[in-house]
């Protein structure tokens, strides 16, 4: 069977080839009666008619296609940020190719033999502005997510209130009478976590004691970095700000290998709201980042610049949920 053409759906509708165009084009509105548009889509299904998109690509230089570039598929934040930005697409008529960086956040290599012809737009989330230069550097628009506002190569840039993350943690923990604070930090070297480290520093700047210490972004490496931490000489912290959920599951577990109870002997948080944040027990204090939002955020971005709107937005909101893993600073 030949596959029907759109000159088969004008005559199972009885319009003409330009009508069908206008309608399956989604440009019928105020041209075509409501009553037609519905033959042409009606008369479409029951045939089996289906766009050569490939032909409509080639016609208009446009590919409907975006690619978001993540550091890791092993964070569900990325997974949950590709949900996101899927969905707005969807809504578009676009698709998402999701790529995982081979170098993490450092420069991406171009997964296509070219990027230009294979996609009109790129989204990288948590990555540097220079880090896509093999990738965006042809021209394409490019919507940075969760990094560096100053980097002047994107088209646009979709933000975390990250600082405010960190403001909501120190604050809860100040409360809680905690003045001795240990920041486990994440050892990848992204604006994120610089942004947050920063954050935290400048919070507790004459109201507490602060150390850090940094670790790899794994269980296991929060872990050692931790225990190494706890029994170093001088007075230990009573709390502990982790830059991630994966990094506070660590610390939990530092702490029961060397005898502390959590919250009782050592306060812990994270950052993010993994699925990770009550799986663990005691079910950790954390900041919840709303990952498919930013997803969302970031594909809406791309479409007002292909679109040739400027795009710009206040950071998203984030919000500290308090569980089992912190409380009161026990008693000198």
């Amino acid at each position: 069977m030949t596959r029907p053409t759109s000159r088969d759906v004008a005559d199972a509708a009885g319009v003409s080839q330009a009508t069908v165009s206008l309608v399956l084009g989604d440009k019928w509105r105020g041209r075509v009666s409501e009553r037609t548009a519905a033959l042409v889509r009606e008369a479409a299904a029951r045939i089996g008619y289906r766009p050569n998109l490939a032909a409509r690509n080639l016609r208009l230089g446009s590919t409907r296609t975006a690619l978001l570039v993540v550091p890791a598929l092993t964070n569900e934040f990325f997974a949950r940020v590709y949900t996101g930005a899927a969905q707005v697409a969807a809504e578009h008529g676009f698709g998402v190719v999701l790529y995982p960086s081979p170098d993490g956040t450092g420069p991406a290599r171009n997964p296509f033999a070219s990027a230009r012809a294979a996609l009109d737009g790129v989204i990288a989330s948590s990555m540097a502005a220079d880090a896509l230069d093999a990738i965006g550097g042809n021209g394409l628009p490019l919507v940075m997510l969760d990094s560096d506002p100053a980097s002047g190569t994107a088209a646009a840039h979709v933000n975390l209130a990250m600082a405010d993350g960190m403001r909501q943690t120190a604050e809860h923990l100040l409360t809680h009478g905690h003045r001795r604070f240990l920041h486990l930090a994440s050892a990848v070297d992204s604006w994120t976590f610089h942004t947050r480290a920063r954050a935290l520093a400048d919070l507790l700047r004459a109201r507490a004691e602060l150390r850090t210490v940094r670790a790899p972004l794994t269980v296991t490496g929060a872990r050692t970095a931790l225990e190494a931490a706890l029994t170093a000489p001088g007075p230990r912290p009573t709390a502990v700000v982790c830059d991630d959920d994966i990094l506070a599951a660590g610390a939990c577990k530092a702490a029961r290998r060397l005898g502390l109870r959590v919250p009782d002997d050592l306060s812990v948080t994270g950052f993010d709201d993994l699925a990770l944040a009550t799986a663990v027990e005691p079910e950790l204090t954390t900041v919840r980042l709303p990952a498919e939002h930013v997803g969302r955020q970031g594909m809406t971005a791309l479409l007002a610049v292909l679109e040739g709107t400027r795009w710009s937005a206040p950071d998203i909101p984030v919000e500290l949920v308090v569980r089992d893993s912190s409380g009161p600073a026990p008693a000198p």
